[in-house]
């Protein structure tokens, strides 16, 4: 039981009528510790038991089991609770070493189905910066979710139809053949594929045919031209290895990579539903459904030359999701700029009679720019997120080389340190604001990044080698000190971050929980000699492991690995 969540439960025996989730809401934590630890306001009270909220405290108070505080006083309309620290300490710290895998677990989700639709490159392209934010939110968010009890079903929902494709095969039919575009497919076929893309978009304001011919392509491939089909495959075969290799880097791994093209092929029965409501209308050749009583732009289903959409296929997804896995709630990680076409995807549902067209759930993230600049595939100024990452690998391996040059296992450590600083720079800004990325301020070992929660960690556990003890069974936790109260209260919070994260989708949540927990870790080390020789060291000791669990754990919940040596 977390800290807050005992001053709940004291007050719940108290105010019987009222339920102990609501008690929990009204808690609050002091600004200035002179108050208490914790602080449960009145107020609210006034109306129903009608007598001042400074009388309703002084009544309360007299009702409340100490046991487990060190005092519980009336401050005017506030009852503060102090919290005896030896026993709470000794508490958290014993929860955190029994169990340290589960600490901070909760049952949010009860086990419920959840597929997670989120990373979704398209195919022919390499994965780009821009697709940093859409893996790694989508990544913890899963992993937040599994922390509180929900089942995660991940989906890599690959960009793998459309008129970009059919524009793609136009190109390589064009000039696939050129010796310097064959030498290009042998060497890197994705590279020159996105060349290919590029130049029949750049050429394609002085030739529209280019444009047209693009869509005859994809026209072809939708009615199963053999050509078409094949040339597709091929595509697709290149593009996953190529993505792999950045899941691997990354350690994310998806249970389904059915894409748009998956989805293409169930478009009848959403078509057939939306004729059968009477809620397709026909616009200039189109097949619209009308959205402005929800004042919504319409819903372009079928195109006047026949070909379909995005939505048509979501709407195809979002059946077969429901039907497949019979989900509490479908989760899309996808920017905020789509945020209308999600709207419109629920009304849509609402609209074909389908009452959980409200579990349909959009996790919107800003845009990433990379010093300063927007990045666009189109434009051609895309920066592959495979060269991020191993250009961050090299940054770690210098400066660990520089701290640590004996490390035996350097090659590994700046992998684990290179590509964490990456995710964590991300994953510590709200999800919905932009992200400006330079990788000179992101692997640092000082200041707000991974590496130096990281390296928090490593010297936790240095201390424990050097400690030389490991099992704290046996150990009186209640002999740490009053010195630690700060850090063993905020080890107690740690369920509370986890739930704030899980109930907003938010990463970054936890990153700034693991960035403080690290800060108050260094400060009470700079502070305190842990490894003195006399009868608190062990209880120390412990508080070192239950510091090094509980950040390897919210590392592990943002996806980033915790070396024991840096």
């Amino acid at each position: 039981m977390d800290e807050k969540q005992k001053v709940a439960t004291a007050l719940s025996k108290a105010l019987p009528e009222m339920d102990i989730a609501e008690i929990t809401d009204k808690i609050e934590r002091p600004k200035d510790a002179k108050n208490g630890d914790y602080a449960f306001p009145t107020f609210f009270l006034a109306k129903t038991l009608h007598k001042a909220p400074q009388m309703i405290a002084s009544d309360l108070v007299e009702k409340i089991d100490q046991a487990g505080f060190d005092k519980v006083v009336v401050a005017g309309p506030y009852i503060n609770f102090f919290l005896d620290k030896a026993e709470v300490g000794s508490d958290v710290l014993k929860e955190i070493l029994n169990d340290p895998e589960h600490y901070g677990d909760l049952d949010l989700g009860h086990q419920a189905n959840v597929p997670i639709d989120y990373s979704s490159p398209n195919i022919a392209k390499p994965m780009g910066m821009g697709h940093l934010r859409s893996t790694m939110i989508g990544e913890s968010v899963a992993r937040i979710l599994e922390k509180v009890n929900y089942n995660l079903i991940r989906i890599d929902y690959l960009g793998d139809w459309g008129t970009q494709f059919g524009k793609m095969m136009a190109a390589y039919k064009m000039w696939g053949d050129e010796p310097e575009v064959q030498k290009g497919l042998k060497e890197d076929p994705i590279d020159t594929l996105v060349k290919l893309y590029v130049r029949i978009n750049t050429e394609a304001d002085e030739h529209p045919e280019y444009t047209e011919e693009g869509r005859a392509w994809f026209a072809k491939l939708e009615h199963g031209d053999e050509e078409a089909w094949k040339l597709w495959h091929w595509f697709r075969e290149m593009s996953l290895q190529r993505f792999q290799r950045v899941y691997d880097m990354l350690n994310v791994h998806f249970d389904s990579f059915n894409g748009e093209a998956f989805s293409a092929q169930k478009m009848e029965e959403p078509i057939q539903l939306l004729k059968d409501k009477g809620l397709l209308k026909e616009s200039r050749g189109a097949q619209i459904v009308d959205l402005d009583k929800y004042k919504l732009p319409p819903l372009l289903i079928i195109k006047s030359n026949g070909t379909t959409t995005y939505i048509t296929r979501d709407l195809a997804t979002a059946l077969f999701r429901k039907r497949m896995y019979g989900f509490a709630k479908s989760i899309y990680v996808v920017g905020a700029d789509q945020e209308t076409y999600f709207r419109q995807l629920r009304m849509a549902l609402k609209e074909m009679g389908f009452n959980w067209w409200d579990q349909i759930t959009h996790v919107s993230f800003g845009l990433m720019n990379l010093n300063g600049k927007k990045m666009s595939t189109r434009k051609g100024n895309v920066v592959s997120l495979e060269d991020v990452l191993n250009d961050s690998i090299d940054l770690a391996r210098k400066q660990i080389a520089e701290k640590n040059p004996d490390l035996k296992n350097a090659d590994e450590v700046a992998k684990q340190v290179g590509v964490g600083a990456v995710i964590f720079h991300d994953l510590k800004n709200y999800r919905r604001n932009a992200v400006n990325f330079k990788l000179e301020d992101v692997v640092k070992f000082e200041g707000e990044t991974g590496p130096y929660v990281q390296y928090a960690r490593a010297r936790a556990e240095s201390i424990l080698r050097k400690g030389g003890i490991r099992d704290f069974s046996d150990v009186d936790l209640t002999k740490v000190g009053d010195s630690a109260w700060e850090l063993i209260s905020f080890l107690g919070q740690y369920s509370e971050a986890i739930k704030r994260a899980a109930l907003n989708y938010d990463p970054s949540v936890v990153a700034k929980y693991a960035l403080e927990l690290a800060k108050k870790f260094n400060q009470y080390y700079a502070h305190t000699r842990i490894l003195d020789k006399n009868e608190g060291q062990q209880a120390r000791l412990a508080l070192t492991q239950a510091v090094s669990n509980v950040l390897k754990s919210a590392l592990n919940l943002l996806d980033i690995q915790a070396p024991d040596e840096m």
